[in-house]
């Protein structure tokens, strides 16, 4: 998930926002949860990271089977989708 050891080992309060957010993945693919609901994963990164993230969730869901439902307002976020539903 792109955590050190020691950060790994921290309260997920004192990591950063792609730390957490990686955390945030960790947990949601480790649960026997088929699907994963993700509103805004990317909403406070920069592009770097956002896109880092988009990239582990993306590959991970689809190494574990599951479904990634996510809210975003990012057209970067939302090109990476298999699917898309647009709501106006």
């Amino acid at each position: 998930m792109g955590l050190t050891k020691e950060e790994m080992k921290r309260n997920v309060l004192q990591l950063f926002g792609g730390q957490q957010q990686r955390v945030a993945i960790a947990r949601a693919l480790s649960s026997e949860s088929l699907i994963i609901l993700a509103d805004e994963p990317t909403g406070n990164l920069d592009q770097d990271t956002a896109m880092s993230i988009m990239r582990i969730l993306e590959e991970s869901v689809h190494h574990f089977n599951k479904c990634a439902i996510i809210v975003t307002h990012s057209n970067e976020v939302a090109k990476r989708a298999d699917v898309v539903f647009q709501l106006k």
